[in-house]
């Protein structure tokens, strides 16, 4: 039991002090093995590696594509041009709200995480430039738009979190709407308003947007942007091809690519450096994540973590509570929201679900907690996180005390709030 928590503590405090999680995943994960009487090198060629190849084996594809996506979007300007039409729609002060709501929708629409990123990414960027915006407020919005809510407690959304729960509790995407709604308002009001605060705050000390040689060499380009109507079509096409022709994101993505350069293709010479640069970053991106997944295979398999799970199945006579907090606790080991959840329900879940007939309590109210309490979880080790920052080029220090309160502590909120409704008996 040490073992796993002076791991993930040396994991967390290092990667908050911006040391490369690409080696200090498999350090923290040879202390575990260590402390737990494990062979190190067999863990490390064996357990971790397996972890961290199965990851990028999964996701490579989107990654790579999906970088490619945004870089091509930043670079014919098309990602400007949408930029400056959101601006001048909501105005420049709510440069947050247009980056929230637009990592909402693709979140909502189906569109996966990591594409939310690298596709939104480059409008964001302009969108901050233009409302003077600090940078260090980029990664916690997009961690409200696309990590939180739209993950997990809207009734109804296509992302893995609301879907793993169905095959346990024989639901549906849209179980315990009324909750659902709630904690979804709880964690969307609430962490707007805290982003608005900030903003507000950090904008009275001076601290405004800040340019990158990268940045602002594009921003002083005095060259015409595209259209915004036909800058906006492959992102159409991406989120369309996905959720009404359900398209695999791999071909969707290969056609959203295709349609950035037919539409640009006067800038073809771009085209070049633009799909290299999005693969560099692509790779980097992806180690950073399968790194932290390395060290979440490593603890699952340290012999105290069957302790864990036992305690977490007798924590409380309360079975939401429990089942909270064994998904929540094996998210934020894992470093991974539907990770941890799987493991969680894949241990308990047929216990959770035989509660349910006894204890009078709907399978849905299980459900929906499940999910809520697995994006809950986000701490300095978690993969997503840990890819935004890659992907936005700022640090744990910069950004982390935001994200902690619009990722964690409003979210825990929302789980307090959803086990004190389920209780009641609303769903």
């Amino acid at each position: 039991m040490l073992s796993i928590i002076v791991g993930l503590i040396l994991l967390m405090a290092l990667a908050y002090l911006g040391w490369s999680i690409i080696w200090v995943a498999p350090l923290a994960a040879a202390v575990v093995a260590l402390m737990s009487g494990l062979d190190v090198f067999d863990m490390y060629t064996g357990t971790y590696m397996e972890g961290l190849v199965g990851f990028v084996q999964k996701w490579f594809p989107i990654f790579l594509l999906g970088a490619v996506f945004g870089k091509l979007m930043e670079e014919t300007g098309a990602a400007k041009a949408v930029a400056k039409k959101v601006t001048q729609l909501i105005g420049k002060k709510k440069a947050i709200l247009g980056v929230l709501i637009a990592s909402a929708l693709l979140t909502y629409g189906g569109v996966s995480l990591f594409v939310v990123v690298f596709a939104v990414y480059p409008i964001a960027l302009e969108l901050f430039r233009e409302a003077n915006v600090t940078r260090r407020l980029l990664v916690p919005t997009f961690a409200l738009g696309a990590f939180t809510f739209t993950m997990t407690s809207m009734p109804g959304t296509p992302q893995i979190q609301n879907l793993i729960p169905m095959e346990y509790f024989n639901t549906s995407p849209t179980a315990a709407p009324i909750i659902g709604i709630v904690t979804t308002l709880i964690m969307a009001v609430g962490g707007y308003l805290w982003l608005a605060y900030r903003e507000k705050t950090l904008s009275a000390k001076g601290e405004g947007f800040t340019e990158t040689e990268e940045s602002e060499e594009e921003a002083n380009n005095d060259e015409s942007i595209p259209n915004w109507m036909l800058s906006l079509i492959p992102l159409v096409i991406v989120v369309v091809l996905l959720n009404v022709f359900k398209m695999e994101p791999i071909y969707a993505l290969i056609l959203g690519v295709l349609s950035i350069m037919v539409i640009n293709f006067k800038d073809y010479k771009k085209f070049t450096s633009s799909i290299n640069d999005g693969a560099k970053g692509s790779v980097m991106a992806i180690l950073n994540t399968s790194a932290a997944v390395g060290f979440g295979a490593v603890i699952a398999v340290v012999p105290a973590f069957d302790d864990i799970v036992s305690w977490l199945l007798n924590v409380s006579d309360n079975p939401l509570i429990a089942e909270s907090l064994s998904v929540q606790i094996m998210a934020m080991i894992t470093g991974s929201a539907s990770g941890g959840m799987g493991i969680a329900l894949s241990t308990l879940g047929d216990t959770f679900y035989e509660l349910s007939q006894t204890t009078g309590i709907s399978p849905e109210v299980f459900h929906r907690m499940a999910a809520v309490a697995s994006g809950a979880s986000i701490l300095p080790n978690n993969g997503a996180l840990l890819t935004l920052i890659a992907v936005t080029g700022m640090t744990h220090k910069e950004t982390y005390k935001d994200v902690f309160v619009v990722a964690l502590v409003i979210p825990t909120i929302a789980v307090i709030v959803g086990i004190i409704m389920g209780g009641m008996g609303l769903v």
